[in-house]
Protein backbone atom coordinates (compact mmCIF):
# COMPACT_ATOMS: atom_id res chain seq x y z
CA UNK A 1 0.00 0.00 0.00
CA UNK A 2 1.59 3.43 -0.74
CA UNK A 3 -0.32 6.50 1.61
CA UNK A 4 -1.64 9.17 -0.48
CA UNK A 5 0.04 12.50 1.31
CA UNK A 6 -1.21 15.03 -0.64
CA UNK A 7 -4.80 13.68 -0.21
CA UNK A 8 -7.47 14.72 2.48
CA UNK A 9 -7.52 11.81 4.61
CA UNK A 10 -5.45 12.04 7.10
CA UNK A 11 -2.56 9.34 7.62
CA UNK A 12 -4.02 7.50 10.43
CA UNK A 13 -6.89 7.21 8.40
CA UNK A 14 -5.28 5.39 5.92
CA UNK A 15 -3.30 3.28 8.46
CA UNK A 16 -6.51 2.12 10.07
CA UNK A 17 -8.25 1.51 6.92
CA UNK A 18 -5.48 -0.69 5.58
CA UNK A 19 -5.56 -2.74 8.25
CA UNK A 20 -9.65 -3.12 8.54
CA UNK A 21 -8.72 -4.00 4.87
CA UNK A 22 -6.31 -6.84 5.45
CA UNK A 23 -8.63 -8.11 8.36
CA UNK A 24 -11.47 -8.44 6.17
CA UNK A 25 -9.31 -10.13 3.60
CA UNK A 26 -8.10 -12.35 6.23
CA UNK A 27 -4.11 -11.26 5.90
CA UNK A 28 -4.58 -10.58 9.91
CA UNK A 29 -7.03 -13.34 11.87
CA UNK A 30 -8.69 -13.45 14.92
CA UNK A 31 -6.71 -12.89 18.23
CA UNK A 32 -3.86 -12.43 16.08
CA UNK A 33 -1.07 -9.88 16.75
CA UNK A 34 -0.88 -6.50 14.54
CA UNK A 35 1.77 -4.70 13.78
CA UNK A 36 2.82 -1.99 16.42
CA UNK A 37 3.18 1.39 15.65
CA UNK A 38 6.74 1.08 15.22
CA UNK A 39 6.78 -1.50 12.41
CA UNK A 40 3.51 0.55 10.83
CA UNK A 41 5.93 4.09 11.00
CA UNK A 42 8.86 2.05 9.47
CA UNK A 43 6.87 0.03 6.55
CA UNK A 44 4.70 3.90 5.51
CA UNK A 45 7.66 6.00 6.58
CA UNK A 46 5.91 7.74 8.97
CA UNK A 47 5.40 8.83 12.45
CA UNK A 48 5.02 6.59 15.10
CA UNK A 49 2.82 8.71 16.92
CA UNK A 50 0.66 9.12 13.41
CA UNK A 51 0.50 4.96 13.60
CA UNK A 52 -0.30 4.64 17.08
CA UNK A 53 -3.65 7.17 16.03
CA UNK A 54 -4.53 5.17 13.63
CA UNK A 55 -4.41 1.65 15.67
CA UNK A 56 -6.02 3.42 18.59
CA UNK A 57 -9.06 4.10 15.94
CA UNK A 58 -9.50 0.58 15.68
CA UNK A 59 -9.08 0.14 19.83
CA UNK A 60 -11.55 2.51 20.50
CA UNK A 61 -13.84 0.83 17.79
CA UNK A 62 -13.22 -2.34 19.19
CA UNK A 63 -11.16 -4.18 16.34
CA UNK A 64 -8.25 -4.09 18.43
CA UNK A 65 -7.86 -5.03 22.04
CA UNK A 66 -4.15 -4.20 24.06
CA UNK A 67 -2.83 -6.93 25.88
CA UNK A 68 -0.73 -4.84 28.45
CA UNK A 69 3.16 -5.03 27.27
CA UNK A 70 2.57 -7.61 24.31
CA UNK A 71 0.88 -5.07 21.55
CA UNK A 72 -2.67 -4.80 20.10
CA UNK A 73 -4.84 -8.05 18.99
CA UNK A 74 -7.74 -8.69 16.75
CA UNK A 75 -11.01 -8.69 18.37
CA UNK A 76 -12.72 -11.85 17.84
CA UNK A 77 -16.07 -9.76 15.88
CA UNK A 78 -13.66 -7.22 13.87
CA UNK A 79 -14.69 -8.64 10.91
CA UNK A 80 -18.26 -8.16 11.81
CA UNK A 81 -17.32 -4.54 13.30
CA UNK A 82 -16.04 -3.73 9.97
CA UNK A 83 -18.42 -4.92 7.37
CA UNK A 84 -21.02 -2.75 9.37
CA UNK A 85 -19.27 0.03 9.43
CA UNK A 86 -17.87 0.02 6.27
CA UNK A 87 -21.82 -0.62 5.32
CA UNK A 88 -23.35 2.04 6.96
CA UNK A 89 -20.56 4.88 6.13
CA UNK A 90 -18.50 4.23 2.74
CA UNK A 91 -20.90 1.85 0.62
CA UNK A 92 -23.73 4.05 1.82
CA UNK A 93 -22.27 6.92 0.85
CA UNK A 94 -21.12 5.89 -2.87
CA UNK A 95 -24.77 4.54 -3.10
CA UNK A 96 -25.87 8.27 -2.16
CA UNK A 97 -23.53 9.59 -4.73
CA UNK A 98 -24.42 7.44 -7.26
CA UNK A 99 -28.23 7.70 -6.77
CA UNK A 100 -27.76 11.26 -6.87
CA UNK A 101 -26.02 11.27 -10.54
CA UNK A 102 -28.61 8.44 -11.53
CA UNK A 103 -31.26 11.68 -10.87
CA UNK A 104 -29.47 14.49 -12.47
CA UNK A 105 -29.36 11.80 -15.63
CA UNK A 106 -32.50 10.75 -15.64
CA UNK A 107 -31.82 7.10 -14.89
CA UNK A 108 -34.87 5.13 -13.15
CA UNK A 109 -34.75 2.48 -10.83
CA UNK A 110 -35.46 -0.13 -12.84
CA UNK A 111 -32.44 0.98 -15.18
CA UNK A 112 -30.58 1.59 -12.27
CA UNK A 113 -30.87 -1.81 -10.71
CA UNK A 114 -30.13 -3.48 -14.13
CA UNK A 115 -26.76 -1.65 -14.05
CA UNK A 116 -26.26 -2.66 -10.90
CA UNK A 117 -26.35 -5.83 -11.47
CA UNK A 118 -24.77 -5.99 -14.69
CA UNK A 119 -21.63 -4.47 -13.58
CA UNK A 120 -21.92 -6.51 -10.23
CA UNK A 121 -21.70 -9.16 -12.58
CA UNK A 122 -18.95 -7.97 -14.46
CA UNK A 123 -16.94 -7.58 -11.31
CA UNK A 124 -17.27 -11.10 -10.55
CA UNK A 125 -16.39 -12.40 -14.08
CA UNK A 126 -13.05 -10.31 -13.89
CA UNK A 127 -12.74 -11.76 -9.46
CA UNK A 128 -12.78 -15.34 -10.85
Amino acid sequence: MILDTEGLKPIYVQISEWLELEILQGSIGIDEKVYSQYQLAEMFNINPATAAKGLNVLADADILYKKRGLGMFVSANARELIQQKRKNQTLKHLLFEVISEAERLGVKDAELGAMLQAVRNEWKEKKS
